[in-house]
């Protein structure tokens, strides 16, 4: 299977530990995985100009680091959002590109996972809001949804939980 995993964080850090375990058990499984790192990106917002479906046969008229991310939402069998928590929900650099595949409509996608990362527990529900609604207009199948918070962060237990999760897909 190839899995595009969209790293939303702008460091390295909590998050960036959650989606190397994550890669550590996909390829163990045998899968495909390219990490993109949608946070460090220049990615620009949808205007909802209607561009991309009016002239731009699904291309957007930004012109920006979402071009290399597209090709491999594309083609992916599955996409992994994976974040920290700033301000209740995923970072807004991960929200632009999720923004961004208006472009092309539905992914192909079949599956999706969301890794998150927060300093504080209870301050996830925001972003896994975003997350199911994603998946109920696309029809992407939730393959699941792991948080750690607070000392989970880093931890031994919570990495092998992740690498596992990945394994088993």
């Amino acid at each position: 299977m190839k899995i595009a995993i969209l790293n939303g964080s702008p460091k390295v850090g909590n998050t960036a530990a959650l989606v190397d375990a994550f890669v550590e058990g996909a390829k163990e499984a045998g899968h495909e995985v390219e990490v993109l790192h949608v946070g460090k990106m220049k990615i620009g917002g949808c205007l909802g100009c209607e561009y991309c479906h009016t002239k731009g046969e699904g291309k957007c008229i930004q012109q920006d680091d979402m071009e290399k991310v597209m090709p491999a939402y594309k083609e992916a069998d599955m996409v992994v959002f994976a974040s920290p928590i700033y301000y209740f929900d995923m970072t807004a650099q991960m929200s632009a590109a999720i923004q961004r595949v208006y472009a092309i409509g539905k992914p192909a996608a079949s599956k999706a996972a969301l890794l998150l990362s927060s300093a504080s527990p209870g301050t996830q529900t925001g972003a896994i809001a975003t997350y199911e609604g994603i998946l109920a207009f696309t029809g992407i199948e939730n393959a699941g949804v792991i948080c750690a918070a607070g000392e989970e962060n880093g931890s031994p237990e919570k990495l092998a939980e992740v690498r596992a999760f990945a394994a088993a897909l």
